[in-house]
């Protein structure tokens, strides 16, 4: 039973709860029991919450006493360092910050614990939340479960490695250019940036740059994507850049009453991708094919003309080095060596700077023009499958990239703000998850989750996580 406890996604749990057939305290137990089992070898889980089995209790003679219940009620879910979490280590990957305990919850994690959820535990990431693995000085390197010597991404790769074991059946992560996307997609599971501002950042460390920041969930499987996501968008009163009601949406949702109209591609100016992983793109495109859905190879002129990459190196180099400078000061023997590179960085000029500003206006018009003509986009998520520690640059189709171009697929939504999901849709020749991109106009998350859906059902690779 135990085992069963740490397969069943968050959904299943919580039907579980509620008719009595386990106990919160069963399901958290056999969680803390998983954690101790398997994070020794991963590193994923960097704080236990205190007080977890307590919550446990207190929440099954809620139920007992007949109380009114949450959708959550007595479920564990996991928590990325970088949210506030009250009476619980948050130390955002530095030891800038060990030992800081908040005395407030992020927006967000107060959302899920007013839904019934349980605070399990903290998990890794790099330091400050800014790079693609999780690594840092403090609370050390995350292993991916399916290959101990390749990253499970960054920033949120110790939440991403967590759920893919079933160390944790549900979980919160950041995204600042792939952080949410890229980590599950390198570990197998599902994970949902919606719409710049859907889910309030309050609470949530750091903000800079503020416009590309997004808040979202990380699970295993669609139905609890979209579970977490009713629970955590909407306005908080606090984060001026949260401002529409939850039930705004512009999306096609399960009976649009003609055919989804889908556009995919692997490549329209985003540099070069992986054969096996453009193969899965086309895979997932001819899957949804199948369900009567109008599909299409397209390019985006828009994506062509101005690289995504490029334009965020220039603008965030501009906006990340005062936030580092901030609290690095007076502290640099402490910093882990990606952020001093960060903050050696030579300034963008500042006519550079407004020219990548001008960009990602022609590229918000790009992708206006697209979803006027299509209702969802399907690519990669990252360009290549989970890679090695410490990636450096690399050799792609005969062409070199640095390490960041891992990210040339997810970035374009970060500086647009457009809503993206990763899944798993297929695998490589050396066995590791392959994922695809679902992404779709400004707050048409509904269009985004019910497709995930469809293709999910279709999926060649439901199901498969690692066996530690």
């Amino acid at each position: 039973m135990t085992t069963g406890l740490t397969q069943a996604d968050a959904t299943e749990l919580a039907e579980m709860i509620r008719l009595g057939k386990v106990s919160s305290v069963e399901v958290v137990q056999a969680h803390l029991d998983r954690i101790e089992a398997l994070n020794p070898r991963l590193n994923a889980i960097v704080t236990l919450a205190d007080g977890s089995l307590e919550a446990a209790r207190a929440a099954d003679e809620e139920l007992a006493a007949g109380g009114e219940v949450g959708p959550l009620h007595g479920v564990p879910f996991t928590v990325k360092d970088s949210y506030d979490t009250a009476g619980v280590l948050t130390q955002r990957g530095s030891p800038i910050f060990a030992g800081r305990i908040p005395d407030t919850d992020a927006t967000a994690v107060a959302r899920m614990k007013q839904a019934g959820g349980i605070v399990l535990a903290k998990t890794n990431l790099p330091e400050f939340s800014y790079w693609i693995e999780s690594d840092n000085l403090l609370t050390g390197r995350t292993n991916n479960p399916w290959d101990l010597d390749r990253s499970p991404g960054g920033s949120s790769g110790g939440e991403s490695a967590s759920i893919a074991v079933g160390m944790s059946p549900l979980g919160l992560a950041t995204d600042l250019s792939i952080s949410i996307r890229g980590p599950a997609a390198d570990t197998g599971v599902v994970s949902f940036k919606p719409s710049h501002g859907r889910v309030p950042m309050t609470g949530i460390w750091p903000r800079a740059p503020r416009r590309d920041w997004h808040a979202g969930p990380m699970a295993r499987t669609i139905r609890d994507l979209a579970l977490a996501y009713s629970l955590l968008a909407g306005p908080d009163g606090a984060d001026g850049s949260s401002t529409l009601p939850p039930e705004f949406d512009t999306g096609v949702g399960t009976d649009p009453g003609r055919p989804l109209r889908v556009g995919w591609l692997v490549d329209s100016g985003l540099g070069p991708t992986d054969p096996e992983v453009a193969a899965t793109v086309e895979a997932a495109a001819d899957a949804l094919r199948t369900t009567g859905a109008q599909v299409d190879a397209v390019s985006i002129p828009a994506l062509e003309r101005d690289n995504p990459l490029d334009l965020w190196n220039k603008l965030s180099v501009m906006e990340v080095k005062p936030a580092f400078q901030e609290v690095t000061a007076g502290h640099e023997d402490q910093m882990f060596s990606y952020s001093k590179v960060v903050e050696s960085l030579p300034d963008t000029p500042m006519e550079d700077y407004i020219r990548a500003e001008q960009g990602v206006g022609r590229l918000r018009d790009g992708f206006a023009a697209f979803f006027h003509s299509y209702d969802l986009l399907l690519l990669p998520v990252t360009t290549i499958p989970a890679h090695e520690h410490q990636l450096g640059d690399f050799t792609l189709n005969g062409q070199t990239v640095g390490a960041f171009h891992v990210s040339s697929t997810t970035v374009p939504f970060n500086l647009t703000g457009l809503p993206a999901l990763s899944m798993r849709f297929g695998t490589s020749g050396d066995g590791m998850p392959i994922a695809v991109q679902l992404a779709a106009s400004w707050y048409a998350e509904s269009t985004i989750l019910h497709s995930a859906a469809l293709l999910e059902s279709l999926s060649p690779v439901r199901g498969q996580y690692p066996d530690l």
